[in-house]
């Protein structure tokens, strides 16, 4: 469905698209989502509508894909999950775990003449790698839209470039959709992480709160991180004289 057909509503006095898709992802992230997962997913959702609105290379993005992204980006944090949920795997990061989940969610729920291999790939990227700023904002327009969303909620319009949301545009939105303590929450996941699947925090963000606010006895990634893997296997040493 080209972009500029989709139909539209407003929510906190933003114009965002409204589709059938839209629709069933938004009660999807419903039914996976803490009340404070749910407003900073949709708090996210408008921002990046209002920025990537205003930047000419996102402009023209795909904006049912930016939507769907937004969206679903979060299903991955574990509180909240039923004690046997289909989406929070064992093994993989919370990024990855809310990318499967959404594509399996598009596969299940989209038509594939309209959602080919490369639109799906944008939903995955957009939310598997949306904590990682040195790459994310790299992407495509669609990957960056996402993500300036997500990180303007964290963020505020203080942090945010160019001027490009307002503490009017934001205060509109807050007002619709309430924090809800949403840092508080994002702490209690982050150390659910580090205490239930360490192996999949060592090399990322998720790892520094472990440092900052679990004991060594609880939490610890000495001996774990990349360069500690490198430097235990140096190759070099073992080339033959």
């Amino acid at each position: 469905m080209a972009s500029t057909a989709l139909p539209t509503k407003v929510v906190g006095g933003v114009t965002v698209p409204d589709t059938s898709l839209i629709t069933k992802a938004l009660d999807f992230a419903r039914e996976h989502s803490t009340d404070y997962t749910y407003n900073h997913i949709i708090r996210s959702f408008v921002f990046g509508f209002i920025i990537a609105d205003k930047l000419p290379h996102t402009k023209d993005r795909d904006r049912e894909a930016h939507a769907v992204a937004a969206i679903l980006h979060d299903v991955g944090f574990p509180i909240g999950h039923p004690p046997h949920s289909d989406v929070i795997s064992k093994d993989n990061r919370f990024e990855v775990d809310g990318a499967n989940a959404a594509r399996e969610f598009l596969k299940r729920e989209a038509s594939s003449q309209e959602w080919d291999k490369h639109r799906l790939q944008l939903v995955w990227d957009a939310i598997a790698l949306h904590t990682i700023g040195s790459v994310v904002f790299h992407k495509e327009p669609e990957v960056q839209a996402c993500s300036y969303g997500i990180w303007a909620d964290f963020q505020g319009p203080d942090r945010v470039a160019g001027g490009l949301l307002s503490w009017d545009e934001y205060n509109t939105v807050v007002e619709e959709f309430p924090r809800l303590g949403l840092m508080k929450g994002l702490k209690d996941n982050m150390l659910h992480l580090c205490r239930t699947k360490p192996e999949t925090t060592f090399d990322n963000t998720v790892g520094e709160w472990g440092d900052r606010y679990l004991s060594v006895d609880e939490y610890s990634r000495k001996g774990k991180l990349t360069q500690d893997l490198l430097e235990t296997c140096d190759l070099d040493e073992r080339e033959p004289n």
